[in-house]
This record gives structure tokens, C-alpha cells and sequence, in this order.
């Protein structure tokens, strides 16, 4: 058991109160048992949450729309734990999903992990979402800085040129400035 399954199973021992139903979810190998969580009724959050990471880090798809809904989550170890397993399911709709949630305005508070996400999956998407999402952080009086700054660190994690622009303007944030510089010094 890898340190992410391990605390996300003691979490869900937690808040299951170590129910049978919790650990049978975190011990069971039957994937059929684990997708059948993910669409019965009135199942609850914990035990859709550890269905669907044990489904996602062994690749089986039917876990992705779960897993991007706690992407979105306003708790954000369900948020690590969806983008852990995320990264590992190897779903070509992660990308633009991930993407999706990264530049929505309306979601920037949970977009934290969407973006850190992103980097690590350095697909297409990644580069212009990270851009969008920055360019938008940047405006005066904005509070989500620590989202801006995983927006500066992933783009100079991916070096692309793209992001000078950007980078040089968050080189002026304060908060933002020694990122900015070290991810502009990784920009080709």
C-alpha cells in the first residue's frame, strides 16, 4: 500500500467509523464490487471516493466522471486524492478536463489541483490553460495567489515558450516574483 492509498484509507476509516462497508472497499480486488459503488443510490461520499481512487490507479475508466467531481471538491485532500488517481488512469479526457476546471472563473478557489494536475500530465491542454488561468490571477486585489503561483511553477516545470510573456508579468506580483524568475529561467 503506497502512502496516498494509505492515508486516504485511514481518512475513510475515519469517517466511515470503521464500517465493514469501508473496509471492504479499501481491501477488496473485485473491480465490478468498486464500480457498482460509483452508481448505486445514496452511497456516501467516502465510499464513492475510495471506489473510485482504487478504480482510477489501476486504469479502469468507468472511475473518470467521480474522480473530476472530487477534482472540484471544496475539500482538498478529496481533491489530492482525485488528481492522484487522475494522473494514474490514463483517460485522454483527463487533459480537458482538468483544463476545464483550471480556467473557470467562477471555480478558481478549487482550482488549485486542477492546475498542478495539469502539469503533471504536460499534455497539450496544459500549456494554454495554465497561461489563461495566470493572465487571469494577475489582476490587482486578486486572492487566490497560491493558485497563481502553482500556475508559475508548472509553467516553468514545462518550459515552454509560451508562457514568457505571462511569467514576465508575474515577475511584478510580489508573492509571485522569485517563481516567476525561476520558471522563466527554465522557459526555452
Amino acid at each position: 500500500m503506497d502512502e496516498d492509498f494509505r492515508s486516504l484509507a485511514d481518512r475513510v476509516r475515519g469517517e466511515s467509523r470503521g464500517s465493514d462497508a469501508g473496509e471492504r472497499l479499501i481491501t477488496t480486488e473485485d473491480h465490478e464490487a468498486l464500480a457498482d459503488v460509483l452508481v448505486a443510490p445514496e452511497q456516501p461520499l467516502w465510499a464513492r471516493e475510495i471506489a473510485a481512487f482504487r478504480l482510477g490507479c489501476a486504469g479502469d475508466r468507468r472511475a473518470f466522471e467521480t474522480l473530476v467531481l472530487l477534482l472540484n471538491h471544496r475539500d482538498p485532500e478529496r481533491c489530492v486524492s482525485a488528481s492522484y488517481a487522475l494522473a494514474r488512469l490514463d483517460d485522454p479526457r483527463t487533459p480537458r478536463a482538468a483544463a476545464a476546471l483550471a480556467t473557470n472563473a467562477l471555480r478558481t478557489a478549487y482550482a488549485l489541483h486542477p492546475v498542478r494536475l495539469l502539469t503533471e500530465l504536460r499534455a497539450p491542454e496544459s500549456v494554454p490553460a495554465l497561461i489563461s488561468t495566470l493572465e487571469r490571477l494577475l489582476a490587482p486585489d486578486e486572492p487566490y495567489w497560491r493558485v497563481a503561483l502553482a500556475c508559475v511553477e508548472g509553467l516553468g516545470r514545462l518550459g515552454d515558450d509560451r508562457a514568457r510573456r505571462v511569467l514576465e508579468a508575474a515577475g511584478s506580483h510580489p508573492r509571485l516574483a522569485a517563481a516567476a524568475a525561476a520558471a522563466l529561467s527554465r522557459v526555452t
